[in-house]
């Protein structure tokens, strides 16, 4: 059976994106789509009948945006009760996608999201995409890498991304002394771009030979890794990255360079984890 995307819905206009966003996935994926409505108390719940009907019409609205953006794509639609962030995570074992408007319906929208996708990027089990902003259609598939396993996980996800859309591919290495305030030191900064760029070399190598469709540019930019990756994600189809990047800790639950990028990437941000890798989920 294939592996469903799931997109979590709560009425509003982001959550109504994002599931068009994973719709349209699913067509190109050729894979069905589960949207749910997680509600935020425990099971089991009793629901009064004007929530069942506010829950069923949030659903139904999900649905009909779905079906416009991916007509022929399965849909089926559920409502959970058991707390939402656990439940997104129970449902990314099953998943292979878990998306999310990047505001949903609260008083504290960016705080609300954030710690949702630090939660689900630690513990969920399939890359995680967060919908915000435009993707430009005929644009790259941008990706951070530094070397970590994380990156690596994010690397094998844009090939597998670039391939299916027929997009080219930008990797935007972000290595330590890459940054402004080092590239005064300029013997400094070209010992690092030299060996980031050999290293970056070896492994699009060995990626290239499993997607020889995928035409790939390499950008070493001056500059803060978030920084960079907000500058090339603005003409992006899609920014990928890793949960964790270099020197982080295996306790933190977002490294703060994708925590930055859910709060205000600007094409669809997805987030993938070493973990992702391992289990066979990068497809």
């Amino acid at each position: 059976m294939t592996a469903p995307v799931v997109a979590g819905v709560d009425g509003s206009s982001s959550a109504l994106a994002a599931a068009m966003w994973a719709a349209d996935e699913c067509a190109r994926r050729d894979a069905p789509l589960r949207l749910v409505h997680a509600l935020s108390v425990p099971a089991p719940v009793h629901l009064t009948g004007t929530d069942e009907e506010r829950v069923a019409a949030c659903l139904a609205e999900a649905a009909t945006a779905a079906r416009a953006a991916g007509p022929d794509v399965e849909i089926t639609t559920e409502t959970l009760g058991g707390g939402a962030t656990a439940l997104l995570i129970e449902e990314s074992r099953h998943a292979r996608l878990l998306v999310l408007g990047a505001q949903g319906i609260g008083n504290v929208r960016g705080l609300l999201v954030g710690s949702t996708a630090a939660a689900l990027a630690s513990h969920g089990r399939c890359p995680l995409v967060i919908v915000r902003g435009l993707a430009a259609t005929d644009g790259p598939i941008v990706v951070g890498h530094d070397g970590s396993a994380a990156s690596e996980a994010a690397l094998a996800f844009a090939f597998a991304a670039a391939s299916l859309r027929a997009a080219r591919l930008t990797v935007v290495l972000c290595r330590p002394g890459f940054t402004v305030e080092s590239a005064y030191r300029t013997a400094r900064f070209a010992a690092a771009r030299d060996e980031a760029d050999d290293d970056a070399r070896e492994v699009l190598a060995r990626w290239q030979t499993q997607y020889p469709d995928v035409r790939v540019e390499r950008a070493l930019p001056r500059d803060r890794p978030v920084r960079a990756l907000m500058r090339y994600g603005t003409e992006a189809q899609l920014l990928v990255v890793g949960s964790h990047g270099r020197g982080g800790f295996d306790g933190m639950l977002l490294g703060s360079t994708s925590q930055a990028l859910v709060s205000h990437a600007p094409c669809p941000l997805v987030i993938v984890t070493s973990a992702d890798r391992r289990a066979g989920l990068i497809r």
